[in-house]
Parts: C-alpha cells; structure tokens; sequence
C-alpha cells in the first residue's frame, strides 16, 4: 500500500511540475516568454499601458451618427444629403491652434533650417502664415495684417492665412516633436540635443521606425547619446549570454512609447465631435436632430446667470459682427480669444463660430455611403518609403529638397532632410487586392472613369474630365523666375478638383447658417483666409474608451 502511495505522489508530483505556466508563457504555443530561456519576451511588451493622451488632445469615444444636414433645408443642397456613419474613437485639439502654437513651429523651422542658407530659404516661407488676409480693398485693417500674428495680445486667438497644406505641414512637425522629447524622456538620446539640431540633423518618427541609423543625420553622438542607450551598447559590446540578449538599441513601435500622428481630422471626425454627445445618443439609441454643439435650437443662452449671452462668435446681422457695444456683445469683432465661450459635451471649444477648421477631407458634392460608413474618408493617397535592392532606405538630403510649384506662385517643400522618400504605391501592394488598386484614390467612385455619371465623350480619354476645374498654370522658366498664366478658357463648369479641400464650422465673419456642423464649403489646398483656421487629430489604437461603462 505504501508504494502504491508513493507512486501516485510521484505521479502527482510530475504532472504539476510540468504544467504551463500560462501567466508567464504564450497562450499560442505555452513557450515561456520570461525567463532565461525565453526568447519573445524581449520583443514584445507585456507591461504596455494604454495609448497616452498627446499634449493638447482630448478623448472622443467613437460611435454612430447622422451625418449631412438633418434640419430643414430650403436649398435642397446636394451636398448635405444626410447619410449614416461610424467612427472608430480618435482624439481632437480641445482648441484650434493657436497663434502662439504656430509661432512655436516656424520659430523652430528659422531655427533649424535657416533662411539665409540658400537650400533651405524657401522653407522658412512656406511656413510663415499670409497676414495680408486681413486687407480688404473698401476696409481699413492694416492693423491686423501688422499684429494679428505675432502680437502677444492674439497670442492665445486661432492661427488664420494658414492654408490645407501649412496646416498638414504643422501635423507633421508636431508629431515629430512630441515623439522627439518621448525618446529622450526614455533615455535613447542625448539631452536637449534637440535644439541644436540643424537642418541634416533633423528627427524624423518614421524614419527612426524604419531606418534607425538614418535619423538625426545619422549622429551616434545624439542616437546613443541617452543613458539607457550607452548602458544597451556596452551590453552588445559584452560576449556574454546577457549582452547578446540586448540588441534592440533603438525604441521600436512595439515598445507603446511613440504616439500614433497629429494629423487634420477627417470630415466625419470633425462633425461627429462637432455635434457632441448631448441629443446623440438618448437610451442607446441616436436621434441625429441636433443643430449647434449646444443643447438648444437658439445661439443664445437660456440659464439664468448667463441668459441672452451668445455661444458663438459668428456674424450676427448686416453690420453686426459683435452687438450693441456695453450690452449684448459677444465680446469679439473678429475672433475671440480660444475657450471663450462654453465647451461642448466632449470639452471642445469653438466648435461653432470664431473661426471655420479645414479638414483632411478632398470635396465630393456626395459621401459615398454606399460604398463605405466606417471612418469615411475621401482623399487616400498611398505611398511607401523608397527602398533599395539591399534592403536599406533613401532619405531626403540637404542638397536634394524638392520644392512644389502651387499655383498661387509659393513653393512649398515635399520632403524635409532627414525624412524617408516616399513612392506611389504600385502593383507590388496592389496585385490581386480587392480593398483598393491604385495609389491616389482622391476622385474614387466620383471623378474617376469609373465613376457612375463620368462626363466624357470618349471612356478611354481624359480630355472631358468629369471635374474640369480651371488649371492655372505657374512654372519656373530657365532664367529661374516663376511664370504665372492664368486658365481663360470659357468652357470650365466647376471649381472642384483633387486640390479642393472641405473647411467645416462657422466663422466670426459667417452667419448663423454655418454654425450648424453639417455644413460644408471647399477652397483649393494652397488657399488662406481670415477666417479659416484648424485644429489637430490623432488615431486611437487599443480600446475604444479608458472609461468604464455606468448605468444611465
């Protein structure tokens, strides 16, 4: 009896010390991760949080919603005809860019890329906001044009003459910064190498994600400059079993530490955050019937402390820009001054009025939400970074910058030093897919030849282009003096083309009409105003909110 008990205890004893432990194994395979022998744990962090909030940026948890103009609709507007869409959750500037922000960026840009250096003089230029939008050939507003932008006094009013592709430039150059002090934060830079970085030294996210040894000008003194990153080199340095585990001397996406990038919202983005919560949803369910931010139908206050104040800065009535001075007034003529007036339900401000926001969206008189009702969005253009036959990556040189041409006259850089070339996209990517086949997508389903009313005499020609905007042409002759001509023809029939991008929201100068966040207008990319300016977005990856679901 005693040795049948012994064996079983045996047995027993066998059958525990073997089994998995799941807490520190895979759940695919019940290899372990931790441990010495562990050969994934290294590559993949457990210990990841969740997606950290950028500076400036507040959460908008995702959903459906009516989007296009749900009030009555006199016009019959074609391009308002409301359709249902959802979005995935994202993030939003809880204000427009300021104007302090923006002199932040091109503060950094004569910085880094000094404009007495003949490669780089023209980007300091294609930066710097147009303060001449203020002039008006019947008003006096030299004022404005002299102090709008750099005066203190506006430093906290919204950033206007900023043009589509200024604003997307701003993204860019956010995203890396935020990223930059991210990776010195963590110990893989030397410190405060950041400013003074010149133009070949410039920090590229995506070209550290990609090409490591390309970023800051491949500086080692600044890429393993950091502490973490001298103790990871001296670890590689060492023959050892721990030395050769630590050869990761770079942060990788995989580490959770970069943010996803500052980028325009999209068009549903933007009027889904626009409309807020409050009238969305009631009870599980979304009405779709809401006209301003607010939770009322009027633009003036009801509660008792503030009643008859306006929510908004927007143009009241013929010659009223503000109210009866001392008694009614909305306190700006122009715009105001940013978190003066009353967040919406998601703490945005200025979601209606002071100024309008461009967004990332290329304008289609129609949202084919046929084709597509989850993150709708008209204007992909995909690319991948230039790659060579050895596996290694091209980056834009100091003497290699390539300036656009627009039409307005302006250059504008494609690429800044340091960044990855990026290529269309072609049938390596493309071949036997079915989500999409080409590499610009700007005109899909409306514009392209296989789009339902394509007006041309002849399907293989794109003489009769269904969109045939004016195209002004704008060139560099021999002599290197830049040429305008502009498009005379008679036969044009529409201002729209791949260029034309949607602005949303009312603004200071606009009437109560536009306040509401269905609406919709397009001005070409290159094109500033007084009145338009934008604010930033970002992607949300991992859970769709970081608040726990409560009973109504």
């Amino acid at each position: 009896m005693s040795r049948l008990l012994l064996f079983f205890f045996l047995i027993l004893s066998f059958s525990c010390s073997n089994k998995p432990d799941y807490k520190n194994s895979s759940r695919a395979t019940g290899w372990k991760m931790i441990g010495r022998m562990g050969g994934f744990a290294k590559n993949y962090n457990k210990e990841a949080q969740e997606q950290e909030t950028g500076p400036g940026l507040v959460l908008i948890e995702g959903g459906t919603f009516t989007m296009g103009k749900v009030q009555d609709d006199p016009i019959g507007d074609w391009n308002n005809t409301p359709n249902q869409q959802h979005v995935m959750s994202f993030y939003m500037d809880e204000t427009e860019v300021t104007n302090l922000m923006y002199l932040e960026y091109i503060d950094w840009v004569k910085r880094v890329f000094p404009p007495e250096i003949d490669n780089y003089k023209n980007i300091y230029a294609s930066a710097v906001p147009d303060t001449l939008v203020w002039r008006n050939s019947l008003g006096f507003n030299e004022s404005m044009v002299k102090n709008y932008l750099r005066h203190p006094a506006f430093g906290e009013y919204p950033v206007v003459g900023v043009s589509w592709l200024q604003a997307v430039n701003f993204c860019k150059w956010r995203t890396d910064r935020v990223n930059e002090i991210f990776l010195e934060e963590s110990g893989f830079t030397a410190p405060n190498a950041r400013y003074n970085v010149q133009g070949a030294e410039l920090f590229s996210t995506e070209t550290y994600l990609t090409a490591p040894s390309l970023s800051y000008g491949g500086n080692d003194s600044i890429l393993n400059g950091g502490k973490r990153s001298k103790i990871l080199v001296e670890l590689k340095k060492d023959s050892t079993e721990l030395g050769a585990k630590h050869t990761d001397l770079y942060l990788q996406r995989k580490d959770g530490i970069f943010l996803p990038a500052y980028r325009l919202p999209t068009e549903a983005e933007w009027e889904y955050a626009a409309l807020g919560l409050d009238g969305i949803r009631e009870y599980n369910t979304h009405k779709g019937r809401k006209k301003y931010p607010w939770n009322v139908q009027y633009t003036r206050s009801g509660k008792r402390k503030s009643q008859g104040d306006q929510l908004a800065n927007f143009k009241q009535g013929e010659g009223d820009y503000g109210g009866i001075a001392g008694w009614s007034d909305d306190n700006a003529d122009i715009t105001a001054k940013v978190k003066s007036y009353v967040a919406n339900d998601y703490g945005l401000y200025d979601m209606a009025g002071n100024v309008a926001e461009w967004v990332a969206d290329v304008y289609r008189p129609i949202v084919e939400d046929d084709y597509n009702d989850f993150n709708y969005f008209r204007g992909n253009v995909y690319t991948k970074s230039s790659e060579n036959a050895d596996g290694t990556f091209n980056s834009v040189t100091v003497d290699a910058i390539i300036y656009d041409t627009l039409p307005n006259g302006k250059l504008i850089p494609r690429q800044l030093p340091g960044e990855l070339i990026q290529v269309p996209v072609d049938d390596k990517e493309t071949y036997l897919r079915i989500n999409f086949s080409t590499s610009d997508n700007r005109n899909y389903l409306d514009g392209d030849q296989g789009s339902k009313a394509y007006n041309t005499k002849n399907a293989s020609s794109t003489e009769y282009p269904m969109y045939n905007s004016p195209v002004q042409k704008t060139y560099v002759d021999s002599t290197g003096k830049i040429q305008r001509e502009y498009d005379k023809t008679a036969n044009k029939t529409t201002l729209i083309n791949d260029e034309a991008r949607v602005f949303k929201g009312g603004s200071w100068r606009d009437r109560e009409y536009w306040l509401d966040p269905a609406q919709r207008r397009y001005l070409p990319e290159y094109m500033a105003t007084n009145y338009i300016g934008f604010r930033c977005a970002m992607s949300r990856v991992g859970s769709k909110t970081n608040k726990k679901k409560r009973a109504r």
